[in-house]
Order: C-alpha cells, then structure tokens, then sequence
C-alpha cells in the first residue's frame, strides 16, 4: 500500500523522537483506548480536589460551582483519581464501545 504525500515515514521524524514542540500533545486526543473510566457523583464529593491534585494527565477541572468534572478526552482510565478519593465518590466504570 502507498503512502500518501501528506503521511510522514521514519524517517521524517525528530531524531530520538522527541517532542520538537512543548504542548503539542494537547492536540491529541489520548483517551479512546482506556478500559475503565470514571465516573464522579457530585452528591458525594466535598469538593476537596484531591482527584484533580493527584491526576497525572491533567484532565480534571473545577467547575464554577466547585465540583470537578472530568475531560474523558484526555482521561486514560488509570484510577488514581477514584483511589484518591476520600468520599469514594468517583467509581471506575468500564468503558462501552
């Protein structure tokens, strides 16, 4: 199968592979492939922030009335978020297709 002109092949990349451009993976969305994602009940939650301290993708934001809500864009599923939580009011659910 031919590439298309647009594609770019090995041997275009960066040596290393690395990140030419700081945030550029923000353009990508990263979480199509989690199993299992979250799932935040706001009766539950004291607005502590612990699960957006703790998330290491950065996808959790406070919201004007305090609570959290979750960019599930970006969210990969690891759970830390629901471990975190000292109200267990995020539950890890899995993710339908």
């Amino acid at each position: 199968m031919a590439k298309a002109e647009s594609e770019l092949g090995w041997k275009d990349l960066e040596i290393g592979s690395i990140v030419a451009e700081p945030g550029s993976a923000a353009q990508y969305k990263t979480g199509d492939w989690k199993t299992q994602r979250p799932v935040l009940d706001e009766s539950k939650c004291n607005k502590c922030g612990l699960c957006y301290i703790f998330c290491p993708e950065g996808c959790i934001k406070q919201k004007a009335d305090g609570y959290y809500e979750i960019d599930l864009s970006y969210c990969k599923g690891c759970g830390i978020c629901a471990m975190e939580c000292p109200k267990d009011a995020i539950t890890m659910v899995a993710e339908e297709e």
